[in-house]
């Protein structure tokens, strides 16, 4: 067999379901146009939008703008050539370094020129063929593909439920044996918050078993720095553990609006994940201008609570006003705001007409979320509250999702669904109205 024939005709589990409802720019790769914010265009249409992980809504905030295009002019982007180890270092990478640490109460940070890579690098290099690594069942893709860097080496790894101690000092048993066995030692991996829940990672509680337990904790916070704890510096602050964490890990692509990531540790480790993380050892040093933004962002958010308070309204807000109408959004405890839906006579094929009805009858754009990477039973509708909406952007999307829900429960989308071929669903959701 040709080797690209399967993948012509195989788009993985992801891409299958987009292919069989012809989702292609509009489920998945859809196309936002217009300023990033609340309100956007997609498919020639304004929409309300609540997909952006803009959580503080510093995107287009007046002040980053004009740092980001005046490091632009200033350096280019092109500027410092090369790895950071051979001709990309500069002060000011090393004063970003420097001020991650102090805001995130770490001796010393290393900058990233991406989370997902950067974190994968992070987990290769800490641990070798000994070590043991026990890591929480929903832990973001990035984590579970640095582990499988790790089961490359011929390491050992176990996987703990979501958030359950119980299991987490059954695995941690197993872990201290089998590191003893093999002369390694053992390290722990979970979120801050996670991703997709909304659910906050039991950290306070994973930092108490180091009593009985030797073992080392990388947390990735990406979604809790800049949102959570009093001074934004993530769910280690908010649990009163942050000293517990050995490796904090955020990226700036949420509440920073940018682009990269940066590791926290104590002085030593970082100085070893600087002369061993291959991904920044054989890589181009992070743009200059993404440096002295990433500067200005640190420096809003550590200097104001504004954009928290604002984003907190509006994330409780929306909340509460699900629940009153009788969705059901989990047991989130952060902004990330799942709205699941479970055991639809319709499936798949029912909610699509429903997006289909949100987006183009009432200008709502929100993500839909599919197995595989929610459970087959469940559809989530993800919306990500930020700085930059309004009271009033709540309102007008409640009343939307009260109009759904009410069609939901009706049937109107599944007896259109019995009606219409999988392939023609492409068609506009005029057909899901009455």
């Amino acid at each position: 067999m040709d080797l690209f024939e399967k993948l012509r005709t195989n788009l993985g589990p992801i891409g299958s379901p987009s292919r069989e409802f012809n989702g292609h720019h509009y489920f998945a790769f859809p196309k936002l146009e217009g300023e990033l914010g609340p309100h956007m265009r997609f498919q020639g249409k304004e929409v309300l939008n609540w997909s952006l992980n803009n959580y503080l809504g510093l995107a287009n905030h007046p002040e980053i703008r004009k740092a980001d295009a005046e490091a632009s002019e200033q350096w280019g982007l092109a500027y410092p050539m090369g790895a950071r180890m051979m001709s990309g270092n500069s002060d000011l990478h090393e004063q970003f370094e420097k001020e991650l640490a102090a805001f995130v109460g770490k001796e010393d940070s290393f900058l990233l020129n991406y989370g997902y890579q950067g974190v994968m690098s992070a987990i290769e290099a800490v641990v070798d063929h000994r070590d043991v690594i026990v890591y929480d069942a929903e832990c973001h893709a990035c984590l579970i593909d640095g582990i499988r860097l790790h089961k490359a080496k011929m390491g050992e790894y176990y996987k703990f439920n979501h958030n359950d101690m119980a299991s987490l000092e059954k695995n941690l048993q197993r872990a201290t044996r089998k590191a003893a066995e093999k002369g390694g030692s053992i390290l722990v991996i979970t979120e801050g918050v996670f991703g997709m829940s909304g659910k906050v990672g039991s950290l306070d509680k994973i930092v108490a078993l180091k009593e009985k337990y030797e073992f080392r904790l990388l947390v990735d916070d990406a979604h809790g720095f800049g949102t959570m704890g009093e001074t934004g510096a993530g769910v280690g602050e908010l649990l009163g553990c942050q000293d517990g964490i050995d490796l904090y890990f955020s990226t700036f692509a949420k509440s920073m609006a940018a682009i990269g990531a940066f590791i926290a540790a104590d002085h030593d480790i970082i100085m070893y994940l600087k002369y061993n993380m291959r991904s920044q050892t054989y890589a181009k040093a992070l743009p200059m201008p993404y440096v002295v933004g990433g500067l200005k962002r640190l420096e809003m958010i550590r200097n104001s609570s504004e954009f928290r308070d604002k984003l907190w309204a509006n994330v409780r807000a929306m909340q509460n006003g699900l629940r009153e109408r009788g969705f059901n959004i989990g047991d989130t405890q952060s902004p990330v705001t799942p709205v699941l839906l479970q055991n639809l006579k319709g499936g798949v094929p029912e909610v699509t007409l429903m997006i289909r009805d949100l987006r183009e009858n009432h200008g709502i754009f929100c993500s839909i979320v599919v197995y595989p990477v929610v459970p087959k039973e469940i559809v989530m509708l993800r919306i990500i509250p930020t700085a930059a909406h309004t009271l009033e952007d709540v309102q007008f999307t409640l009343d939307a999702f009260s109009s759904v829900a009410d069609k939901l429960e009706r049937g109107v989308y599944r007896q259109n669904t019995d009606q219409i071929a999988p392939e023609t669903l492409e068609v506009s959701a005029e057909a899901a109205t009455e």
